[in-house]
């Protein structure tokens, strides 16, 4: 910018023009669209909803994707021009900034674009007790900003160890350091910003963790839809060196990505079940498209089903503490894992963390290998036996995705000809339709079919649960041929 008068720029205008824009977590965008301008602004309005004091800290942090710095350098440079103090925690995971915020009742920044794709990256607020809402959401894109005459980008301040500390300080604090012991593990550490972070934990709790497939280009791991050369790279690995379990997570390590003694990844509601039982929790809130092994398992007193996104699973979690449950926990079906209330386990408390966290479920399920004494491999068959599997068409427009789900909806099961037309070559039939998000189609056999359009990306995703895992993964599979067809 180069003019000398100030201007004045409405978020939601930016959005238009821009095409960056609040998904299921944070704005995100193409990274050629997240000019500096783009990224002070919404940072500026995220300051401006908070009402900050003068010279009040906000942390901030980054993942390792190459425009991340560039990116946290402009949301600096909001901070500072708002008369705040930005507290630069460096490279990390998105709990660990989160924990900090709320241990500090400061706000935080995360540049990040957790899994999405290497073009793309972006921002998730949080106030200091915890992620925004979509009604923070809603005051961010309405707000007015006003941008200085230049746009001036200082180098970052000085790094901010505390909040690296005090993450692995909760979980050393919370299991017995030698819970682990005697654990050989194989971390696939890729671009993960827990890659040096996890191993100083695990060896904390006793465990022997060996480096895998670490790389200096970012490699947007999506634990819902692993590609098939890391499946078997991971199972190639488990019969080289004789693993007790491989784990890696998503970019900005939310997301945990675990793998058995084979080297077979579980699924991620699977490890958000197996995690609540684990740490004894009461009640449970998790999104739709989540396995139902969660009810048939009959382990929890009070459960709620929610949209899909961490706020709707923090919503879900809140009302159930309003309703006098305790010890409530949430997870997505990415296996990303939410604590709602303090938890007690062997004498010790964990404190709430209402967001995603790949840490958690990835030590509880190995504790819960080792307390049980059985292999990883075995802890999913405690659980009744309801399989899901999960697959996507990239590039598919969000207003095609949305015109598909409506059409298929009509007006219901019972005369619904486009339903059952759109069935007929997978020889199955519908029996009840949901629409808390997307469109979940529960079929007479029992078997369940979900579509629904990603909220970070142009994807089309199909989620599938069945009685085996090879029917699931057809059923998905084969959902997202008629989608093409």
């Amino acid at each position: 910018m180069t003019d000398t008068s100030h201007t004045t720029f409405v978020i939601q205008q930016l959005m238009d023009s821009s095409g960056v824009r609040f998904g299921t977590s944070g704005a995100r965008g193409l990274v050629a669209d997240m000019s500096a301008e783009i990224c002070y602004a919404y940072t500026a309005a995220f300051l401006q909803i908070i009402a900050a004091p003068p010279g009040s800290r906000i942390a901030l942090g980054i993942d390792l994707r190459p425009s991340s710095p560039d990116i946290a350098r402009a949301c600096a440079a909001a901070i500072q021009q708002a008369g705040l103090v930005a507290d630069y925690c460096g490279v990390l995971p998105t709990p660990a900034l989160a924990f900090y915020a709320q241990e500090n009742g400061i706000a935080a920044i995360m540049v990040t674009g957790s899994h999405i794709p290497f073009d793309r990256n972006g921002i998730k607020f949080y106030r200091a007790e915890g992620e925004i809402t979509k009604a923070d959401e809603a005051g961010i894109s309405a707000a007015s900003v006003t941008m200085p005459p230049e746009m001036q980008l200082q180098p970052l301040p000085a790094l901010n160890a505390q909040a690296s500390q005090l993450y692995l300080d909760r979980y050393l604090n919370f299991f017995p350091r030698n819970a682990l012991a005697g654990m050989r593990l194989g971390f696939y550490e890729h671009s993960s910003v827990a890659r040096d972070m996890f191993h100083e934990l695990l060896q904390g709790l006793g465990a022997e963790v060996i480096s895998l497939g670490r790389t200096d280009q970012f490699v947007p791991i999506d634990t819902e839809a692993v590609a098939e050369a890391d499946i078997q790279q991971a199972r190639r690995w488990a019969v080289e060196h004789g693993f007790d379990a491989i784990f890696s997570t998503d970019g900005d390590a939310d997301r945990p990505l675990l793998g058995d003694e084979h080297g077979n990844y579980l699924r991620g509601d699977v490890v958000g079940i197996l995690c609540a039982q684990t740490l004894g929790a009461e009640a449970v809130a998790t999104p739709v498209s989540s396995n139902t092994a969660l009810e048939k398992c009959g382990a929890f007193a009070h459960l709620a089903r929610t949209r899909i996104g961490s706020p709707y699973v923090i919503e879900g979690m809140e009302k159930l503490i309003q309703s006098g449950a305790r010890h409530v926990v949430g997870f997505e079906a990415n296996g990303g894992f939410l604590v709602g209330s303090t938890l007690e386990k062997n004498g010790h408390s964990l404190q709430a963390l209402p967001t995603r966290d790949a840490v958690l479920p990835i030590i509880a399920l190995l504790v819960m290998a080792r307390e049980r004494g059985v292999p990883v491999s075995q802890l999913p068959a405690s659980l009744p036996p309801r399989y899901t599997a999960s697959d996507r068409i990239q590039n598919f427009a969000t207003e095609k995705s949305r015109d598909l789900l409506q059409k298929l909806a009509g007006s219901g099961v019972e005369s619904n000809p486009a339903l059952r037309e759109f069935l007929a070559p997978l020889s199955v039939e519908p029996a009840h339709i949901d629409q808390t998000d997307g469109l979940r189609i529960t079929l007479t056999n029992d078997e369940i079919i979900h579509l629904r359009p990603s909220g970070n990306a142009p994807e089309l995703r199909c989620y599938a649960e069945a009685a085996s895992q090879i029917r699931a993964g057809e059923l998905a599979a084969a959902g997202l041929r008629r989608v093409q067809d």
